[in-house]
């Protein structure tokens, strides 16, 4: 049981890394859609760059022992963050946010024991 919860771990890991990692690359480099998306939330261009960082940041840290926790915790803080704005301006649906949030808030929890 504990080997198929260390995969699952793992797993949720490399979709984690996949997921934040392009999005992360994709803001740094300036895609189009997530240009217009930080335009019509309203927060600047350079708020666009500090996301992508902490995305890529956060899902090299999943990676790097006693660091799981902070990584998690940032991707989880990051979708937080994605959900609201999703409601409240860019629309039409929070889900990708918070199934990521959701995901990456069970890494952290996972590794709790490096917070507390």
């Amino acid at each position: 049981m504990e080997k198929i919860q260390s995969n699952i771990i793992i797993l949720i890991k490399v979709l984690l890394t996949l997921a934040f990692g392009a999005a992360g690359i994709a803001k740094i480099m300036g895609a189009e859609m997530m240009v217009a998306t930080f335009d019509a939330v309203g927060v600047g261009q350079w708020f666009r760059y500090v996301t992508g960082i902490i995305e890529v940041g956060g899902a090299l840290l999943l990676w790097v022992n006693g660091r799981q926790a902070i990584g998690a915790g940032l991707l989880t803080c990051t979708m937080i963050g994605a959900v609201v704005a999703h409601i409240f301006v860019i629309g039409p649906s929070a889900m990708p946010a918070a199934v990521l949030g959701v995901l990456s808030a069970y890494i952290l929890f996972k590794h709790k024991d490096q917070v507390l």
